[in-house]
């Protein structure tokens, strides 16, 4: 359950601070009559997240014990992707994401044909990014774990998400973006690599993979995955009992390449680079 709310925290909060910008913006430009589109852009997103959702539920429910197996594997291999170019797009972008919305919102509204199409269109892809998102780790999430708890939690995230993003919207809540991101990145990282292990088992399972499956260890007589505790590690950590020498190699590798690369600082960008942008 921890684990999708965060998720989805994370994910409604990225979509609020876009919409409120935009929102904002038009405000503060005299050009409040188009949040209508506003909101046609954001109701045709989550339109296609849910329809998108529920395709690949229903395609998944008619494979076969072995097709299900790949086909978990293939969905968590792109959540994992998925996840971790969001964390590393928002860390590159979030120092300007402000500045590009409105620049966006400019260059969709200067013809003066289709204006509307053009802002429902960016407000959809916008939005529709962080829906797909969220689609492919509920999948990859819910594949792994049958507990009612996960889509409660996501459920959950999302409402929470929605309250914050308005309290930010309206000034009524100043949140420090840069640490929340930073450290719910970390988290997602973690999340990601627990993932990615539990695709490679579900590519054994397929019988796709059959490379390097020695048990590392055997945790099971103290503390086993079907255990309340072990449950709660499989749904953070993707803690499993007994991984093999292809999962652990997964987990380890991804997580320590990964956090390497989002945890360094930023590189700046040269003087002469810095003031020729400025020119």
């Amino acid at each position: 359950m921890l684990v999708p709310f965060l998720i989805m925290l994370r994910e409604g909060i990225e979509a609020a601070l876009i919409v409120g910008i935009v929102a904002g913006y038009l405000n503060q430009t005299g050009r409040a009559r188009w949040m209508p589109m506003v909101w046609i852009g954001i109701l045709l997103a989550a339109a296609l997240s849910l329809f998108v959702g529920a395709a690949l539920q229903f395609i998944s429910a008619e494979f076969p014990q072995k097709a299900q197996e790949f086909f978990e594997a293939v969905v968590g291999g792109i959540a994992v992707c998925v996840l971790t170019s969001m964390v590393f797009w928002m860390r590159k972008v979030s120092r300007s994401i402000a500045t590009e919305l409105r620049n966006s919102v400019d260059s969709a509204l200067a013809s003066s044909r289709r204006q509307g199409y053009a802002l429902v269109g960016m407000i959809f892809f916008a939005v529709a990014r962080e829906g797909l998102e969220s689609v492919f780790f509920l999948l990859a999430t819910f594949q792994q774990s049958e507990s009612a708890a996960a889509p409660v939690g996501a459920l959950l995230g999302l409402i929470c998400a929605c309250i914050i993003g308005y309290a930010i919207y309206a000034g009524g809540v100043r949140l420090n973006l840069k640490r929340f991101f930073r450290w719910t990145g970390v988290f997602i990282l973690v999340v990601a690599a627990g993932i990615l292990a539990g695709s490679v088992r579900a590519l054994h399972e397929a019988g796709v993979w059959n490379y390097l499956q020695g048990v590392v260890f055997d945790a099971s007589p103290i503390l086993p995955a079907d255990s309340a505790l072990g449950t709660v590690f499989a749904g953070i950590f993707g803690y499993e009992d007994a991984p093999t020498q292809s999962e652990v190699l997964a987990y380890v590798v991804f997580l320590v390449v990964s956090l390497y690369g989002f945890l360094r600082p930023m590189a700046k960008l040269p003087v002469q680079q810095a003031s020729h942008t400025k020119t």
